[in-house]
């Protein structure tokens, strides 16, 4: 009974007596239980109860709804960055020390609004993965994207509860303006197919993607040096090692995907055996020696297809 009154009371004084009183009447705000009950429905429906549905059924055909998702993130995203710039950084925030304002003033309560609504947009940055669900694209539901979309809820959802503004809307800062770049990426493939094929543009995203977090990370690090600011430093354990994770994890996933040799396709492999033999493809008259060979494999399988789905990527 001792420890559960030492629970309760810790409860109480977390989420009523040291949060910030401006946003608990705010949609989902007032306890962590709606947002966490979200979160769980996310996890069972993308890993248990969505791919056991989508079993024996056909993929859902939802590109339209696809598209004009990726455009409502674009604006939302460009929306955020902008007012970061309007009612922070032009108005003198440091990058290096920054406190909150808490203060019932029209400034602090637009600042702190704005990290609400970067909070609800990743909410809704939940359906890149029900999206992959409904199109049977289960591989792309992986470690990395699962972990990276819940965790930023939580993070989020933590940080306009305690501290909306102040240092922290960097992260949401930079964070907004990966995301323009994402979104308006995913509106193009969506919108023309024919920028599917440019996997460059995938490269370049998840380059800025790693420099965010390194970013982010610099930008709480630096806290640590600032005795006198009057942030609170109890987040850096929290943000720093979070951070740093999905540093390793991105540039994990960008040396597997870009960098990592990978094996030759039997296509290459025959080629180069021909020539090593003192055959080339001009000499060969598009013949193997054990048979066509002009786009066919020796077992008439179509080597010039590709798999045209689409690549995994993150979302930040």
């Amino acid at each position: 009974m001792l420890v559960l009154r030492y629970l309760a009371s810790f409860y109480h004084y977390v989420n009523y007596e040291v949060s910030d009183p401006r946003v608990n009447d705010w949609f989902l705000m007032k306890t962590p239980w709606p947002g966490a009950a979200i979160l769980g429905l996310y996890l069972m429906f993308v890993l248990k109860w969505g791919p056991k549905w989508m079993e024996n059924r056909k993929p859902f055909q939802i590109d339209t709804i696809i598209k004009y998702y990726n455009l409502i993130q674009v604006v939302l995203c460009a929306f955020l960055f902008v007012e970061g710039f309007r009612l922070g950084y032009l108005r003198g925030y440091s990058f290096l020390c920054q406190p909150v304002d808490y203060s019932p003033t029209e400034i602090p309560i637009a600042i702190a609004r704005r990290c609400y609504y970067y909070f609800l947009v990743k909410v809704l940055d939940l359906l890149d993965t029900i999206f992959f669900v409904l199109r049977k694209k289960q591989n792309q539901v992986s470690f990395l994207h699962v972990y990276h979309h819940t965790g930023m809820v939580m993070l989020v959802w933590s940080g306009v509860k305690w501290f909306p503004g102040g240092h922290g809307v960097f992260m949401g800062f930079i964070n907004s303006f990966v995301h323009v770049v994402m979104y308006a990426y995913y509106f193009l493939t969506s919108a023309n197919p024919k920028y599917k094929n440019n996997l460059w543009w995938k490269k370049y995203i998840t380059q800025l993607q790693i420099i965010q977090f390194g970013m982010i990370f610099l930008q709480w690090f630096v806290l640590l040096f600032q005795p006198n600011c009057t942030f609170p430093k109890w987040p850096l354990f929290v943000i720093l090692p979070q951070n740093l994770f999905m540093f390793c994890l991105f540039l994990d996933f960008y040396y597997q995907a870009y960098i990592k040799k990978k094996p030759p396709t039997v296509a290459a492999r025959r080629s180069a055996e021909l020539q090593q033999n003192g055959i080339h493809k001009s000499d060969s008259n598009g013949k193997a020696m054990n048979g066509d060979y002009n786009g066919k494999l020796a077992n008439g399988a179509d080597c010039t297809k590709r798999n045209s789905s689409k690549e995994v990527s993150v979302a930040s």
